[in-house]
């Protein structure tokens, strides 16, 4: 019996599809296509050069609304360096403030 569940939950896991976030290089792309970007995948991994050294990369995972975060977070705004700008405004997951 035990086999048979083994077998069925391995079955059931193997088969249930990966969700690979898509990565991106935010200084590629416009400002309007990284929104659209977010909008049509919903959460994304962006990179871009350090603002204090740009021999460094950063990275982040940016959401397209709250629904994209884990539970008991929000999508608070923030900015990334995008082609055609400085600071295109984007949203990333956050902690929700307690107040305990």
């Amino acid at each position: 019996m035990r086999k048979v569940v083994l077998l069925t939950l391995m079955a059931v896991a193997t088969s249930l599809p990966a969700n690979a976030m898509s990565r991106y290089d935010a200084t590629s792309h416009t400002c309007v296509k990284i929104q659209a970007i977010l909008k049509l995948e919903g959460a994304v991994v962006l990179r871009y050069p350090s603002p204090r050294d740009y021999k460094l990369t950063l990275y982040e995972t940016y959401a397209s609304d709250s629904g994209q975060c884990e539970y008991g977070q929000f999508a608070k705004p923030s900015w990334v360096p995008s082609q055609d700008k400085k600071r295109c405004r984007v949203r990333v997951c956050a902690d929700q403030a307690s107040d305990y």
